[in-house]
């Protein structure tokens, strides 16, 4: 069901509001470029600071705009599971084609907590659910053997991995059934995890390096190594300085460097520190534009 590069999309702000100019045209840029989906209301989009009247219109203008043309995979998680339910419920009504469901944070649940929130979330979702395991943000990880149980939910189709273990990722391929699907959820990550069995990728830089991305992906899963590693070590330095600081800090300074959108975010995210770190970031991210890397 997910296969290739979903973009975690950001949310464009103006004076404090969501700028839907600038969204629309990153948006018809993803299509154009030919991502499989893009993810609105995920953590990259500063779903944390949208109210939950934002987080909806988000949702309902996003699957209105590509109306079709690429999958929308809707961000609608929570640490309240009533909650993640009314989001999931909402999205599925405005016809997203799948969810993204991130562990509960701040809770710190148990395996069965998650379990059972994870169970409630797909039993009311009528889209596939993709599970989002991010540890570094949740303070909690969804272990393989939980994954597997999930697995067995015929709604529960696939998980954006982005513990960064390997062999974690591994014993969860390998765990679960054929047909449920494993995608990064680290750029850095994304040819290693597809050589050991993974889909693709839910993207932070293919904000910034659409096509590229896409090409990276979808040369590797046609079987052409040399071609995919020569665009992954083009963007190494890319997935590496997009994250000098808290994502989405640097991927919106640089959208904003290319004139995407205004360098604006919602406190407590705020710009990206000037110093050296960001001097080098942009000098990498214009060089790559140059040498016509999109």
């Amino acid at each position: 069901m997910f296969q290739g590069v979903y973009t975690a999309v950001i949310t464009p702000f103006r004076n404090g509001k969501i700028d839907y100019d600038s969204y629309f045209k990153i948006i018809e840029n993803q299509i154009q470029s030919g991502v499989a989906g893009v993810v609105p209301c995920g953590t990259t989009g500063e779903s944390p600071t949208l109210d939950h009247n934002e987080h909806k219109e988000l949702i309902q203008k996003t699957v209105s705009l590509v109306a079709k043309r690429i999958q929308v995979l809707a961000g609608t998680g929570s640490n309240s599971t009533a909650e993640a339910i009314e989001l999931t419920e909402s999205a599925c009504a405005d016809g997203v084609d799948g969810i993204l469901s991130v562990n509960p944070y701040y809770n710190k649940p148990t395996q069965e907590g998650m379990y059972q929130h994870f169970s409630k979330i797909a039993d009311v979702s009528s889209k596939p659910v993709m599970l989002y395991n991010i540890p570094g943000r949740t303070n909690v990880n969804l272990l393989p053997e939980t994954v597997k149980r999930l697995s067995e939910h015929k709604n529960i189709t696939a998980i954006k991995e982005a513990t960064g273990d390997l062999g974690q990722m591994a014993k969860v391929i390998s765990l679960c059934r054929a047909n449920f699907h494993l995608l990064s959820g680290d750029d850095n990550l994304t040819l290693p995890v597809l050589s050991i069995g993974g889909k693709g990728v839910v993207s932070v830089v293919s904000n910034l390096f659409p096509r590229a991305c896409v090409d990276m992906v979808s040369l590797y899963l046609r079987g052409d190594l040399v071609a995919s590693q020569k665009i992954y070590y083009k963007l190494l330095p890319v997935f590496i300085n997009a994250f000098i600081e808290t994502n989405p800090i640097p991927i919106k300074a640089a959208m904003s460097w290319f004139g995407y959108c205004a360098n604006e975010l919602r406190l407590p995210m705020t710009p990206i520190s000037t110093g050296a770190p960001a001097d080098q970031f942009k000098k990498i991210v214009f060089g790559l534009k140059e040498e016509g890397i999109v």
